[in-house]
């Protein structure tokens, strides 16, 4: 019998870099509501937030694209605990800040550590997980990014009523608690196994089996299916040499597709290249990876969260109280992203990935449509004493939708786009290019996420409630293309996903282990 508990627990331990993530996201937000912060930095215009918001995504983007090379080069494990002490760094940074500059060099470190771990972690729950449970441990990390933006919520809410934390503490201290998570993943880290298909990539076969032993069969390196994993495993890399070599094409597998079909010819060694990844037959998988972490951020998630408080706060909650209908908006999301992520961890699998994308992409969309529909319903324009237009929602009943509406996004992106975005690239890859890959798609997620904050508010202030039917349409969009061409890759290895991509571009149902 299959033991999976080492798995799960070495998965678990990985995903703490989600929480990382999630802890930064709610501690920012939190710290920009502080009097205290405000006046130690001069009050400068709330202009500049979004730089020192900004700064972290960028530096996610160029961290997601440094974790490519350095998972190939480093290992998975090894990366991961790099990301660690590098967001240990930022964290300390801004925590002693003294300045403006200090504070966004500090939240640039941390962005660099937030891409290195959001690009290494999936792929390292994916590599050492079996088939059957591979999407609930690579969610595991979506999951977690949800318990850090919660728990640093509720960390803000008691450092601001707490009457001992005073003064410059009150920012400060946030900054500091981040270490504690950062330094439990490093040390935890330390006791995990590398991945087992790295290990093979590396010419490491004996570690592998022992891995792979402690992994699957509480330690037993003669267990049948332990060995026959591993020699696919072998066999896979075997073959992808022979492809990333010129030797043979797609067309020279055997009519089974078996994975232990044999290579025609042998040529000389060649690695692999990000050149490789925009030819034939590996472009196919870059372009699907790339539009599903392109298709996470256009569901708006960012924005929703963002003006969340805006409508909550026009809904009347709260009272005069913006700061208390702010908090009721922040920590029912949060509450509702966290409640949403558990199906996905434990029904992900029997799911599949398809059907769990379009059917979020379905109901974020109407969520979108009846949100827009509600506002325009319900909102009435006049013009203040500053002589600004200001829009209200007027009608309660299209109060009611619109709050109905945001949750039921927030619910649906969290069962559905949240984890799955990130299950997805980190299993389509072959192995030998999986990093790079990765690294590609995982800086798309954050590239998008840096343009989509840049143009929403604007859009936003333009369009007003006519902009949420932009993603409306990109929802659809997104429902569109996974159905015509993504395939199904549940229930079957990595090594056996290498021949799934093998069938034509335009996917046909039956094609699916749906």
């Amino acid at each position: 019998m299959v033991n999976y508990g080492p798995s799960y627990i070495a998965a678990a331990v990985a995903s703490i870099g989600g929480v990382l993530f999630g802890f930064d996201l709610g501690v920012m937000a939190n710290v920009l509501t502080m009097e205290s912060y405000r006046a130690f930095f001069n009050n400068y215009p709330k202009s500049r937030d979004g730089i020192v918001v900004s700064i972290l995504i960028l530096g996610s983007f160029l961290g997601s694209l440094v974790g490519g090379p350095s998972s190939d080069r480093l290992g998975r494990k090894i990366t991961i605990m790099l990301g660690a002490i590098i967001f240990t760094v930022g964290a300390t940074i801004q925590g002693f800040s003294v300045s403006l500059g200090m504070l966004i060099t500090g939240r640039f470190f941390s962005g660099l550590a937030v891409g290195l771990l959001t690009q290494s972690i999936p792929n390292y729950q994916s590599e050492l997980s079996a088939p059957e449970i591979r999407g609930r441990l690579v969610s595991l990390q979506q999951f977690a990014i949800t318990i850090g933006i919660m728990v640093s919520f509720w960390i803000g809410i008691a450092v601001k009523a707490s009457t001992s934390i005073t003064g410059n503490t009150e920012w400060r201290l946030p900054f500091f608690i981040q270490i504690c998570p950062a330094a439990i993943l490093l040390i935890s880290m330390f006791f995990m196994p590398y991945s087992p298909r790295w290990l093979v990539y590396n010419g490491r076969e004996d570690e592998a089996l022992v891995v792979l032993a402690k992994l699957r069969a509480s330690g037993n390196t003669s267990d049948p299916d332990v060995i026959e994993e591993l020699e696919n495993i072998k066999q896979m890399h075997k073959l992808e040499k022979e492809l990333e070599m010129g030797g043979i094409s797609n067309n020279n597998y055997q009519s089974d597709n078996s994975i232990n079909s044999q290579p025609k010819s042998v040529s000389n060694n060649k690695q692999v290249s990000y050149f490789d990844l925009l030819k034939y037959p590996l472009r196919r998988r870059l372009i699907l990876g790339v539009l599903t972490q392109m298709f996470q951020q256009l569901t708006g998630i960012n924005v929703i969260m963002y003006y969340a408080p805006e409508i909550f706060k026009q809904a009347g909650l709260g009272g005069s109280n913006s700061n208390n209908s702010e908090n009721i908006a922040t920590g029912i999301n949060g509450i509702v992203n966290v409640l949403f992520t558990i199906p996905a961890v434990l029904y992900v699998d029997k799911w599949g990935r398809r059907k769990t994308l379009i059917a979020g992409a379905c109901v974020c969309g109407l969520s979108y449509l009846i949100l827009a529909i509600s506002i325009a319903a319900g909102t009435s324009t006049y013009i203040n004493s500053a002589g600004e237009s200001v829009t209200e929602m007027t009608n309660k009943a299209a109060l009611i939708f619109a709050i109905f509406s945001v949750y039921t996004f927030v619910a649906s992106f969290a069962i559905s786009w949240g984890p799955v975005a990130w299950i997805y690239p980190a299993e389509i890859f072959p192995m030998s290019i999986r990093s790079k890959g990765t690294s590609i798609t995982t800086a798309v997620n954050w590239g998008s996420n840096f343009f989509l904050s840049l143009v929403s508010p604007i859009l936003i202030s333009k369009f007003r409630h006519f902009f949420y039917l932009v993603f409306f349409v990109f929802m659809l969009l997104a429902a569109i293309t996974i159905y015509l061409f993504f395939p199904e890759t549940k229930s079957a290895t990595l090594e056996e996903i290498d021949m799934i991509f093998q069938g034509p571009v335009w996917v046909k149902k039956s094609q699916h282990k749906e």
